[in-house]
């Protein structure tokens, strides 16, 4: 593991809990399907979360929308599940503007 990172341990966690659910359920479900296998083993492993987590979105200071990140954990951790084979720019572009 990388020490040097500020949330190493949590995101360790967060891993972890998306490979145990990869393990049991694997591939071809819909992505809900895994946000309510994530859910419960997030519970189960104590980890505090948010579910679908209203953001605000802004445009020069001033707020035009908003938008839903799957999980906020401990209040500082967004995590966006894809239930795609591979990741595409659009995928990356959504998650940079979740930060």
């Amino acid at each position: 593991m990388y020490e040097d990172f500020k949330y190493t341990e949590l995101t360790g966690k967060i891993i972890g809990c998306a490979m145990e659910v990869h393990k049991i359920l694997g591939n071809g479900f819909q992505e809900l399907v895994y946000q309510r296998a994530m859910a419960i083993e997030m519970q189960i492993q104590e980890l505090p979360f948010n579910r679908e987590f209203v953001m605000p979105v802004y445009y020069k200071s001033r707020q035009i929308h908003t938008r839903r990140v799957d999980f906020l954990v401990d209040t500082i951790i967004s995590v966006e599940l894809k239930a795609v084979s591979a990741m595409d720019d659009g995928h990356l572009a959504q998650g940079i503007n979740y930060l």
